[in-house]
Formats: structure tokens, sequence, C-alpha cells
């Protein structure tokens, strides 16, 4: 596979599921009128995927990391936040464990991608990367081997949270 463009990145698909899953929760009447909260979530969620999509066009794969850990965090962000709307009752079990898990995936793919950036660089023998030498174009095959499998458990056994 190769990545011409930033919607070619595995990890601003799951993002961008994620961005959508958030805004779909968000429309619910209950929590539409947490207008403090509903904004916050809605602009972690659009910040991970937006995150990825700016660090894409950076000079450098030191540059695009940077953007990435703020993608990455962003998603932590959301997953926090889904705990306000549980405890409010803006949103059910179910719902809360959907986005948590979306969440904790595009940051696992993010964290893959982060992982292979950092490998492409070692093997450049850590020297400055051109626009032409950059990872854009590239074979991603070392991609997948970083990226952690999902874990399939339900939440409430490795968090003993709902």
């Amino acid at each position: 596979m190769k990545i011409e463009r930033f919607e070619d990145i595995e990890a601003w698909q799951l993002a961008r599921e994620l961005t959508r899953k958030v805004y779909r929760l968000t429309k619910k009447p209950r929590f539409e009128k947490d207008y403090g909260l509903k904004r916050q979530i809605q602009e972690a969620a659009g910040s991970a995927m937006h995150n990825i999509a700016e660090g894409f066009d950076a000079e450098t794969n030191a540059e695009f990391i940077r953007f990435l850990r703020y993608a990455k965090r962003s998603c932590t962000e959301v997953q926090s936040e889904l705990y306000v709307a549980l405890d409010e009752e803006y949103i059910s079990t179910v719902e809360f464990r959907d986005v948590y898990e979306q969440a904790r995936r595009a940051r696992a793919a993010i964290r893959g991608f982060i992982n292979y950036l950092k490998k492409y660089q070692a093997r450049m023998n850590h020297e400055p990367l051109n626009e032409v030498q950059r990872f854009k174009g590239s074979t991603v095959q070392g991609l997948k081997k970083t990226v952690q499998p999902l874990n399939r458990e339900p939440l409430n056994r490795r968090t003993q949270q709902p």
C-alpha cells in the first residue's frame, strides 16, 4: 500500500470514524444541550483527525510525529470526556464502550504509525529526510507489524469500568 494522501493513512480513517461517532452521540437530546461538553468532545475528536492530516504536510518526519502525538492525546481526551457523558447519563454504557473502543483503535493505529516513522527514519541513518526521501509514496509493509492487534476483551474486564 502506498501513502500518497493523508486519506490513505489508516489512523486518519479510524480518527474520522471516531469523529463521526462522537458527532452522532452529541446529537442526542440531553447531550446536545450541554454545550460545553458537546463542543469539547467534538473538538477533541476532530483534533485527532485534523492533526494527522496537518502533520502529513510537515517538512520532516520528526514534525509529522509531533502532530501524530497531538492526535493520539486527542483520542485519550475523547475517552475521558466519554466518562463525563456516561456519568451525566447522556449516553448508555453500550454507546460508551463503542466510542471508547473506537478511540482506543485510533490511538493504537497512531502509535503504530509513529513507530513505523521512527523505524523509517532510523533506516535512513538518522539523516534529515527531504520531501523526496520521506515516506510519501513509499510502501508501508512494516506498518501492519507495528500496530498492536485489537484487544477484543469487553471494556469492563480490563478497567473494571462500564
